[in-house]
């Protein structure tokens, strides 16, 4: 893995623009703009090299749904922040069930710095991961105009087809509506789920567009429904579920929950057992259940531990925090020093900077789609949090 410095192409603003990248330039606190998408700057890899890190997203994914089996044999989500009874009862009855449900994709930040060591998981996007516009086609055709005839760890366009045509049969019949909230400003959420319609558009599906806000319920029907008023039989949406679910209609998203082939109900894409993997709490559960593992840093939900006495330092991060939202860092306290523990519920993970190549601190997010690696994003920052300043920087294979 390296970062190689090079010259912008010529009006790459308005180029990317039209690939679907509407959101460029980021604005800072100053009020100056900068570029979210980076091009003067790519990483390149071997293909060796990929082909481990692929290897080892896809052993982290399936230790990931291990400890979703885990959390709900053991009914462990008062773990996760999750206290409603009903809230656990339908996410543990979506998980039971979820050869039924269809679910597509998510994204893994790994922390990795191509000098031999391993691949280290810091979380997992299971729920509404971003980035992907940029990912499955802005970078690709970077590099077939700067480096034609080269390659990337990138069939993410391929895979999310595919993935459509196999689980139309679990979709119920009627449109599959594509909706994403108003509130995004940028476009991002926007042309993530446009994206991902033309994808399942692509497998053949029958789809429509509509913003959260735009979703009604029928009083009489009892159902949900679209600014035509149709009952919204199957959705995907680029929203959280905690948000979903927890909301002034949170109560009528439960009752009409489709955990699996349910008239009258509704399947939401991503299904909600994915509230198990996208819960920091996890990382901690997973230490549990593999400590030492090399792709894994030691986490705990009860405070810091040794990590505040020994090693690096760590980290605190909120159980449903995004985009670096509310992250802290903590350094090593010294002999009788306690460690702050915060009244917010959080993970306490291990301190392990991210790289730092030239003042850019690096962060992979690697794509699964179903069950299998698909591609990369690589996000660059110039502090240790990845956060809504970070830079997407393309990449290439050797």
């Amino acid at each position: 893995m390296r970062r190689h410095t090079i010259e912008p192409r010529p009006d790459w603003q308005r180029i990317v623009e039209a690939q679907g990248v509407i959101y460029p330039l980021t604005r800072y606190p100053d009020d100056s703009l900068r570029p979210y998408w980076d091009e003067s700057a790519y990483y390149s890899f071997t293909l060796p090299e990929v082909e481990a890190l692929e290897e080892v997203v896809e052993e982290l994914h399936t230790m990931c749904l291990a400890a979703a089996e885990h959390i709900v044999a053991e009914d462990r989500f008062a773990d996760l922040g999750i206290t409603d009874r009903r809230l656990a009862d339908a996410v543990a009855d979506s998980w039971r069930r979820r050869d039924e449900l269809p679910s597509i994709y998510g994204r893994f930040d790994l922390r990795y710095d191509g000098a031999g060591g391993p691949a280290k998981m810091l979380e997992y996007n299971a729920d509404t991961p971003t980035s992907l516009v940029e990912a499955a086609s802005a970078q690709w055709f970077w590099m077939e105009e700067r480096f034609p005839g080269a390659d990337q760890w990138n069939s993410l366009h391929e895979r999310l087809v595919d993935a459509w045509k196999k689980q139309a049969a679990l979709l119920p019949p009627g449109p599959l509506h594509f909706v994403h909230s108003e509130l995004d400003e940028l476009g991002e959420d926007l042309m993530t789920v446009a994206y991902l319609r033309e994808t399942a558009e692509q497998a053949g599906l029958h789809t429509e567009a509509l913003s959260v806000e735009s979703i009604g319920w029928d009083d009489i029907a009892g159902r949900f429904v679209d600014d035509k008023l149709r009952f919204i039989r199957g959705c995907f949406k680029l929203y959280p579920w905690e948000w979903l679910a927890t909301d002034e209609f949170g109560p009528h998203v439960l009752a009409t929950l489709d955990n699996g082939g349910g008239t009258g109900t509704t399947c939401w894409i991503e299904p909600a057992w994915k509230m198990l993997l996208s819960n920091k709490a996890l990382l901690a559960i997973l230490w549990e259940l593999y400590p030492g593992h090399p792709n894994l840093l030691p986490s705990y939900l009860d405070g810091p531990r040794e990590l505040a006495a020994n090693g690096p330092g760590y980290v605190s991060k909120p159980l449903l925090g995004r985009e670096g939202d509310g992250v802290m860092i903590h350094g090593i306290h010294g002999p009788g020093e306690s460690a702050p523990v915060r009244d917010e519920r959080c993970c306490y993970q291990e301190l392990s900077a991210l790289p730092d190549f030239d003042g850019n601190r690096v962060v992979l997010g690697a794509w699964v789609v179903e069950d299998e690696a698909a591609g990369l994003s690589i996000r660059e920052s110039s502090g240790l949090v990845t956060d809504e300043y970070a830079r997407f920087v393309p990449h290439v294979i050797r």
